[in-house]
């Protein structure tokens, strides 16, 4: 991933975007062409620290038979994005741009085992669904007697040990204060991803925004 320094985070800030996003796209050479699936992910750590990708793909889907362990997968994982407008600045000669939010997983993946599939499957929906709270948890235990197992020879499980980490989180690092605010301030009345990047770039500089929450609160009752 081409990354300036304006926009590069660190191991530690991209992992964690990674793992609370779970969702991005598998990437793999199968020597002729690239191949691709936008999938669900749970982030984990071996023993020793080593980032670990669970996932898992439909049982024809051919990145299957590329999982020999050794070749180097990439995972792709964004998080909002949003144009920016030349006119939104407050200095002049300004072209448009785009902001966003990326981290870039890559590593060997390897087939998973039924037992460690199972277990995969089990925290990937514990995961997900605790965004849903609090809506009772849905769990295989709610489905038919062996339909899950029926389902689950449809799919293999598999896993990528993450050995290189990229993050590039594109804000507007590198303007002015006055600009920033009205970047922030113009995506604040956008779509929902625009309000998100609104968001992230209020938390990278709250000093910038310090007298907005001041007057706010002073305007409540």
């Amino acid at each position: 991933m081409y990354t300036p320094p304006f926009f590069k985070q660190d191991r530690a800030a991209s992992l964690r975007f990674a793992g609370e996003r779970g969702f991005g796209t598998m990437c793999a050479f199968d020597g002729q062409k690239p191949l691709a699936s936008p999938l669900p992910f749970n982030l984990t750590y071996a023993a020793d620290g080593t980032p670990q990708a669970a996932f898992h793909v439909a049982r024809r889907n051919p990145l299957v038979k590329l999982a020999d362990g050794t070749a180097s997968w990439l995972l792709a994982v964004n998080g909002p994005d949003a144009y920016v407008s030349p006119d939104w600045y407050i200095s002049p000669d300004q072209v448009p741009t785009w902001l966003y939010q990326s981290v870039h997983l890559s590593g060997p993946v390897r087939l998973l085992s039924d037992a460690e599939l199972a277990v995969q499957l089990d925290t990937l929906s514990d995961k997900f669904e605790s965004w849903l709270l609090p809506k009772t948890p849905w769990t295989a235990a709610k489905m038919t007697a062996g339909r899950f197992e029926a389902l689950k020879k449809a799919i293999v499980g598999l896993v990528m040990t993450v050995e290189e980490v990229e993050g590039s989180f594109k804000f507007n690092q590198h303007k002015s204060d006055a600009d920033y605010a009205a970047i922030a301030d113009a995506l604040d009345r956008g779509d929902a991803d625009a309000r998100k990047i609104s968001h992230l770039m209020r938390q990278a500089r709250p000093q910038i925004f310090a007298d907005d929450t001041n007057k706010l609160e002073r305007s409540v009752p």
